[in-house]
């Protein structure tokens, strides 16, 4: 018997509306079933999810960390510090291959911590991987 495909709710908090579609195309182009809300920076993501409009349950936030007003790193301090968040999976997925970012990232205890391709069917490889990881290994 057959179960349909388990679907995350992804917060993509994401600036850069080129990455915003890199996203968007790798998951049409991978058949990605989950739902994918978007927030342009940490303050908007952290209204969305304290306002409910990203559902609680499997949830995954991936998270650039270079943004304006709030930036990732903000945010997963933020995010740790709300007993109603804290307990929420965050992959980081950035640019930056700077080791001090990576390990102030892992302090905040993220999930993992992507460097974002450079082309486009190694974005929709990755995307695939990672909703492929998500909702066959982590979702109850």
């Amino acid at each position: 018997m057959n179960l349909p495909p388990k679907r995350l709710n992804i917060l993509l908090v994401e600036d850069d509306s080129v990455d915003v579609m890199h996203v968007q195309r790798a998951f049409k182009k991978s058949n990605i079933q989950s739902v994918l809300h978007l927030a342009q920076d940490g303050q908007q993501a952290l209204e969305m999810l304290r306002e409910g409009q990203v559902p609680a349950n499997n949830r995954l936030i991936l998270l650039d960390l270079n943004m304006p007003r709030m930036n990732g790193l903000e945010f997963l301090s933020a995010i740790r510090s709300d007993p109603a968040l804290s307990s929420t999976p965050v992959v980081v997925l950035t640019t930056s291959n700077d080791d001090r970012d990576r390990v102030q990232s892992y302090a905040h205890h993220v999930a993992g911590y992507l460097l974002k391709p450079v082309t486009s069917p190694a974005f929709v490889e990755l995307m695939a991987a990672l909703n492929a990881y998500w909702t066959r290994v982590e979702l109850p």
